[in-house]
């Protein structure tokens, strides 16, 4: 699978750890940044992360901050972005069965390596569901599409 990563400075160290974890799985990675634990904005990473995946550039992405609570916010301001946060491999799980999530957005400071490696696995090993949700992300669409 093509994937590509970012990260906010409070996320960098979790991000290469992933970026090593997926790439030894076999994915292809892309690392759009950031590149230190110097601070950057996460809205810019996130928007390049994002608009990657609406061009279809990548099949998948995965954002890290800090605590999960910033990348989602700006992710999901994309045109047919569905960025989820999770929080263990439960929300992993819901992500990409119920959700359809195309940017797994993670907490570099709240979850250990291992929890973190999990969680994207079970990500990306989780196929929608369809049916009732694929209804609901109907419903998503036809909001951006009014609104955005």
């Amino acid at each position: 699978m093509r994937l590509v990563i970012g990260a906010d400075h409070a996320g960098f160290e979790a991000k290469e750890k992933l970026k090593k974890f997926l790439q030894g799985l076999g994915h292809e990675v892309m690392d759009f940044g950031c590149y230190s634990t110097e601070p950057v904005d996460f809205p810019d990473i996130a928007l390049l992360v994002s608009e990657a995946v609406r061009r279809k550039e990548f099949d998948r992405a995965v954002l890290v901050d800090g605590f999960n609570g910033a990348m989602p916010l700006a992710a999901n301001k994309v045109h047919g972005i569905r960025a989820v946060a999770a929080y263990d491999i439960i929300s992993a799980r819901f992500a990409s069965a119920h959700e359809d999530c195309n940017v797994l957005c993670l907490g570099g400071k709240t979850h250990g390596e291992l929890a973190l490696q999990e969680m994207v696995k079970v990500w990306l090993n989780t196929p929608f569901e369809g049916g009732k949700y694929q209804k609901r992300l109907d419903k998503i669409t036809a909001i951006e599409q009014r609104c955005c």
